[in-house]
């Protein structure tokens, strides 16, 4: 697989200084981009798997973090977000037809780290949306060692209506021709561009809120709007066929922020209290990107990830 380089504004991402973009071409023929800080130690890659909306140079400071503990890391910019490339004429909607294209552009990124460019062993790390990502890709392969999880998506918070019944408006929606409509309730702008830090649901340190937004000032190519009601529906779809499912046997950390309001907190706390291997710590405070919160709680956070990979790790040479 032949990848050319690709932007990595490091500059604003206040990631590791060794650090590269490059584009990598899908199997169905989508452009998307890969990040990627290496490490000298050895450790191993974290592939980390961003949320929707988010993109590679958000995640800058974890990697500088766990380049400092010895691991590489790899980020992708799904497709329709990030600089991959857009699916829709309106590049603000967040747009898929099915969640297994995300599956797609993971596998490609796996296709082109076998190629000696991402050493092993390999650890998955997602957030959000990357969590269900993730989750299913555990399913699918088990080239990951480990994984660790900050506010998976395994459940979306349906604020007004229950499951059944945003899956039943999500489907009627689509049906009926609206499938690249805005979800109700969403608009065409980004949120963290646009709200306000008092009443944010994403972090509660005001320095991390201010650095995402100077992404978005200064790189408004990265912003990205509301899911469209097919994304909407299909994510829906996914979550609850993931919930029916077997925890899978690679262990797992997932960390949880005690005010959590954008995923299902209680599809979490189910999933980590049959995960046999698998551990679930709450973040206090802690908002739905715990990865966001202040410099304490994050470091603390990607401490614990790197000792969990450590110690699989070792556990894994000497079986």
């Amino acid at each position: 697989m032949t990848a050319t380089a690709a932007p990595l504004f490091n500059d604003v991402a206040d990631g590791p200084p060794e650090a590269y973009g490059y584009w990598l071409t899908t199997e169905d023929n989508l452009r998307i981009r890969v990040g990627h800080w290496p490490a000298k130690a050895g450790r191993g890659t974290i592939f980390l798997c961003p949320g929707r909306t988010e993109y590679i140079e958000k995640y800058g400071k974890a990697a500088r973090k766990l380049v400092q503990n010895g691991y590489g890391v790899l980020a992708i910019d799904w497709r329709g977000q990030g600089l991959s490339e857009r699916l829709h004429k309106d590049t603000l909607l967040g747009h898929v037809s099915e969640f297994a294209e995300y599956q797609v552009d993971l596998e490609t990124v796996m296709r082109w780290a076998a190629q000696g460019n991402a050493p092993k062993p390999w650890y998955i790390l997602g957030h959000s949306m990357g969590g269900c990502i993730g989750l299913r890709a555990l399913y699918k392969n088990n080239r990951f060692l480990a994984a660790a999880f900050t506010g998976p998506m395994w459940g979306i918070n349906v604020v007004t209506l229950n499951q059944t019944a945003a899956r039943l408006m999500a489907k009627t929606g689509t049906l009926m021709g609206l499938g690249t409509a805005y979800t109700p309730s969403t608009k065409a702008e980004s949120y963290c561009a646009t709200a306000d830090f008092k009443g944010n649901t994403l972090t509660n340190d005001r320095d991390m809120w201010e650095y995402m937004r100077l992404h978005m000032s200064k790189h408004p190519e990265l912003q990205l709007g509301g899911p469209s009601l097919r994304w909407f529906h299909r994510a829906l779809h996914e979550t609850w066929q993931l919930s029916h499912m077997p925890s899978p046997p690679q262990p797992c950390l997932c960390f949880l922020g005690r005010d959590e309001q954008v995923v299902d907190v209680q599809r979490i706390k189910d999933r980590m209290a049959a995960w046999t291997n698998g551990s679930l710590i709450i973040i206090t405070p802690g908002a739905h990107e715990v990865l966001m919160e202040a410099p304490q709680v994050h470091n603390a956070i990607l401490d614990q990830i790197s000792a969990h990979f450590d110690a699989h790790r070792n556990q894994n040479s000497t079986s």
